[in-house]
């Protein structure tokens, strides 16, 4: 299980909040609309929260 989080979900949940970074830097940048500017940073922060809570499980699998 431990493995399976640290190689696979792990990973995955970093991604997510870079590529939700990166679209919300690049509608910022090109000077889009800031309703979604404001909506995919909010959902950067949702998605940094759920890889905390899968980065700290994996932690405490490792450990055991």
């Amino acid at each position: 299980m431990a493995s399976f989080l640290q190689s696979i979900i792990v990973p995955i949940a970093l991604a997510a909040v870079a590529v939700v970074l990166i679209l919300g830097l690049w509608n910022m940048a090109r000077a889009g609309s800031p309703n979604i500017s404001q909506s995919l940073m909010r959902m950067r922060v949702l998605l940094q929260f759920v890889a905390l809570i899968i980065v700290m499980i994996t932690i405490w699998a490792l450990g055991r």
